[in-house]
């Protein structure tokens, strides 16, 4: 999900944060604990700038190419794999996030037993080596634990960090067929333009899809390859070869693009329509100067740069959400975040797109947002839009290292101004929903460890809930209103069974509360609350 920076003065872009990862100055996973998530500077938060929405997306990149985040490095055995996994969900659950978008396909290969690729080199350090499990299961498992929801993150057409076809495993697709690759910037990719190219790359997304209970289907920034001085795309043979009925190899690009974004979202939907499909590209569409319909912009431009017509996915409503990595600082005269956020909420309210915004995290350790309010500030204005009736509904921060290292206490400060509560992820109209039952909230005991809680999930199995949300209001017999944010206490995953159980811990000793549950399906509808409950 790398880009070139909008500005040559731009300190560290996310190009060049690979390349430190790469080199191994990216820093370990489990360097870093999860601290108080106490802003330092809580106190000198300007009134009116915090916030409490009941629904929105919190989320992180916990990203798998050259180890940035997870694995942290190669050769790690099983057991460690699994505690590494099991950390960023802690680092999660601990911000109040609500979804993890974890990379499982960064370089044609897989993080599940794949009959189409290899397995990837960045879990063992060989391409083709087995770690000994099931990476992609065991995440699902431990994120849906924890209530989280998973976007399993595919790079489309990526084929390899470097060039040369025979580093590969002989089993590769790249490999068995080296006309569908080539060289390009010290990569190596999969050719766009081909129609058998396209169908592998389907098909070895598809069958993750089709096996595993994942949420989402995630693609980043790389559609064709960020230019390179000097160099030009090879593609003029396949352009040659596929290329008739367009004007200009630049519009065949980006139909080749088109074409591929909108197939596998029907084939997404076609085996499994609840799952969510979203794509995080370049923040740029085109600047106005180029284009009257684009952002007041002077930046790089996907529609040109990537062939990715983004705007046009979403208006044609292919997206059930646009994550547009919005990495730049307010004031920013090339590319503001006060003018292009506003610019694609109102793109994506065009066709009822969820909107989630990507925030540069890594900006702050990088120095390059030098105010370490920036991000809250960001939350603050996308909450204003959203209330104003241009809905935002979201942010994913990248990536997963630099959420506990708390750069400038920038992540202390959004969790105390944004994140003080759980939020439920935002329900998407379009999805199949469940008639989920209201829940039969039985007990509500004060115990040593906080109030515990016990209620039924009643009728047949084909309606029961994928999740509650336990709500919590001061005082014996109060009323508990659902909407206000601040009652929100958790949300629990289901056990699968009738009876529920949840203790909440954060209950104070001695003090009374009166307690609801709502009952969610598995694309965050929810019933009616609960009768109410006091302890």
């Amino acid at each position: 999900m790398t880009h070139p920076p909008v500005s040559r003065a731009a300190a560290l872009d996310r190009r060049g944060f690979l390349t430190l990862a790469a080199a191994g100055i990216a820093g370990s996973t489990l360097s870093v604990t999860v601290g108080s998530m106490t802003p330092a500077g809580a106190a000198e938060t300007a009134a009116g700038a915090t916030t409490a929405r009941k629904r929105e997306l919190r989320a992180m990149w916990i990203s798998s190419v050259v180890n940035i985040d997870w694995p942290s490095r190669t050769g790690l055995g099983a057991d460690e794999l699994k505690a590494e996994y099991r950390h960023w969900l802690d680092v999660a659950v601990a911000m109040n996030l609500n979804a993890v978008f974890v990379q499982v396909r960064p370089t044609a290969d897989a993080f599940w037993p794949s009959p189409y690729e290899p397995w990837s080199q960045y879990l063992t350090g060989t391409q083709g080596g087995d770690p000994g499990f099931d990476p992609l299961g065991f995440a699902v498992e431990e994120t849906h634990a924890r209530n989280l929801e998973l976007h399993a993150w595919y790079n489309p057409y990526r084929v390899s960090m470097q060039t040369d076809p025979t580093k590969l495993v002989p089993t590769h697709p790249a490999r068995q067929h080296p006309d569908w690759v080539w060289p390009f910037g010290g990569k190596l990719y999969f050719d766009p333009g081909l129609p058998e190219a396209r169908e592998h790359i389907y098909a070895a997304i598809l069958h993750s899809v089709e096996h595993y209970d994942i949420d989402g289907v995630h693609f980043d920034d790389y559609f064709y390859p960020y230019p390179v001085a000097g160099q030009t795309l090879p593609d003029a043979g396949t352009y040659a070869a596929h290329g008739d009925g367009f004007a200009t190899i630049e519009e065949w690009r980006r139909h080749n693009v088109d074409t591929f974004v909108q197939t596998i979202s029907g084939r997404i939907k076609e085996l499994k329509p609840w799952v969510k499909f979203g794509i995080s590209p370049f923040g740029i569409w085109r600047n106005k100067a180029t284009d009257p319909a684009g952002s007041d912009t002077a930046g790089s431009q996907s529609y040109d740069g990537q062939f990715a017509d983004t705007r046009k996915w979403v208006l044609e409503g292919w997206l059930d959400y646009i994550n547009p990595q919005i990495y730049w600082q307010f004031g920013l005269a090339v590319a503001d975040y006060r003018k292009l956020v506003p610019w694609w909420a109102d793109v994506a309210a065009r066709s009822g797109t969820h909107l989630y915004v990507g925030e540069a995290l890594y900006k702050v350790t990088s120095g390059v947002f030098t105010d370490p309010a920036e991000l809250s500030n960001h939350l603050t204005y996308c909450a204003e839009l959203d209330a104003q009736g241009t809905p935002v509904h979201g942010n994913v921060y990248f990536s997963a290292v630099h959420v506990p290292q708390d750069p400038k206490g920038s992540m202390s400060r959004v969790r105390a101004d944004h994140y003080a509560h759980p939020a439920l992820v935002p329900a998407m109209a379009h999805l199949p929903a469940t008639p989920v039952r209201v829940p039969v909230l039985a007990e509500a005991s004060a115990r040593a460890g906080g109030v515990a809680l016990k209620w039924l999930d009643t009728g047949p199995r084909r309606t029961a809930a994928t999740s509650f949300a336990v709500y919590r209001a001061a005082g014996r017999g109060a009323a508990v209103d659902v909407e206000d944010a601040r009652n929100l206490v958790a949300t629990v995953r289901s056990s699968g069974g009738v009876e529920q159980h949840f203790t909440d811990t954060t209950a104070a000793p001695g003090e009374r509360y009166t307690y609801v549950v709502t009952a969610l399906d598995r694309v965050w509808n929810e019933s009616r609350p609960s009768r109410p409950r006091s302890a």
